[in-house]
């Protein structure tokens, strides 16, 4: 957009990213309905069940609530990630998480890079045209307005800035507090 506004879409192509599960199993809290299921396949509340041989529902969740345009989506970045880059994919891809775990992780990584100017004049100003009208919604009920891709991840740096860096759950700060004395090293150190 204008003065160098841009879009940005970070995100998994299940109904969360599995550090989202982490983290509630961190906080010893149950995972909102939607998230993931077991090892048989049902949904689970629990963390730990999409941990240790379950998984996470891909966008859009179960069948009834079109899951399989996220199942659809989900595969075509397998194939552009780890197909077309010649890295692992699937259930070929190491464990998370799994001190057992000894294959390396192979990851691979798909960027595409496209010039504007190339599908016709006027792109910049539409794209603040576009993010200025959706920012100019009616927020629904219990929310305070609408977000383009991109909003959440200014805030969040903002927010960085003026508190002099990252906040940490306690769960999270115990955790690893656990793991440096486990490796040796000092830990980490709270800003003043």
């Amino acid at each position: 957009g204008i003065n160098a506004e841009y879009g940005a879409l970070d995100m998994a192509t299940s109904a969360v990213a599995i550090g989202k599960v982490e983290v509630q199993r961190r906080k010893g809290e149950p995972i909102p309905a939607g998230w993931g299921c077991d090892s048989e396949g049902r949904e689970t509340l629990r963390p730990e069940g999409v941990q240790n041989g379950g998984g996470l529902f891909p966008l859009g969740g179960t069948e009834i609530s079109s899951g399989y345009k996220g199942y659809g989506l989900a595969s075509m970045v397998e194939v552009l990630c780890g197909l077309l880059a010649g890295a692992t994919w699937g259930p070929h891809i190491r464990a998370w998480q799994d001190p057992n775990e000894t294959r390396v992780a192979d990851l691979g990584q798909f960027f595409m890079a496209l010039d504007p100017a190339m599908f016709g004049e006027g792109f910049t100003a539409r794209m603040q045209q576009f993010m200025d009208e959706h920012r100019a919604l009616d927020p629904v009920e219990g929310t305070e307005r609408v977000l383009v891709a991109g909003d959440p991840e200014r805030a969040a740096e903002r927010a960085c800035e003026e508190q002099g860096g990252i906040l940490y759950h306690p769960a999270f700060v115990r955790d690893m507090e656990k793991l440096a004395e486990k490796m040796g090293v000092p830990p980490m150190k709270p800003l003043e």
